[in-house]
């Protein structure tokens, strides 16, 4: 028993230096209105011609806030995008990311279904499977790619 509670002082210094090394700037709140950008090949003139969005990002222009400017280093165009209202707790929840009610997914596809247009003319998809049956490494990468449907990231 005294070695416990010898131990509690150590693990209350461990839990107040791990909050000390959290990056300032670093949200502590899942549900931040963080700008959603990608760089598109093309000069600015390119990517929103006449003030019209591209056609995934059109279906959301209700409910984003778009953002076109020069990229860094005169490499393209940044298109960046958020949403006007953020979403709830709950929905920016790691549960209800994983279950797809984080609109912030819908939006991430989107752009990068503009990107994909605006730099290649259409959307790719990968066609067939590259195997004819499922092996144990298949279905991991299956499994981690359903996940990353909705946000391009594992």
């Amino acid at each position: 028993m005294k070695r416990m509670l010898w131990g509690l002082p150590v693990l209350a210094a461990g839990i107040a230096v791990a909050r000390k090394a959290r990056p300032a700037g670093r949200a502590t709140h899942p549900a931040d209105d963080r700008w959603l950008t990608v760089t598109v090949n093309l000069p600015p003139k390119e990517v929103r011609p006449d003030g019209a969005l591209p056609e995934p990002l059109d279906r959301y222009a209700d409910r984003i806030d778009v953002e076109v400017r020069p990229a860094p280093g005169e490499r393209g165009t940044e298109l960046a995008v958020r949403l006007k209202e953020p979403p709830s707790a709950a929905e920016a929840s790691l549960p209800g990311r994983l279950a797809g009610q984080d609109p912030r997914q819908e939006i991430r596809r989107a752009l990068r279904d503009a990107k994909a247009i605006l730099e290649a003319g259409e959307v790719l998809h990968p066609d067939t499977p590259a195997t004819t049956r499922p092996t144990p490494g298949g279905k991991v990468i299956g499994l981690l790619g359903r996940r990353s449907g909705g946000e391009g990231v594992l």
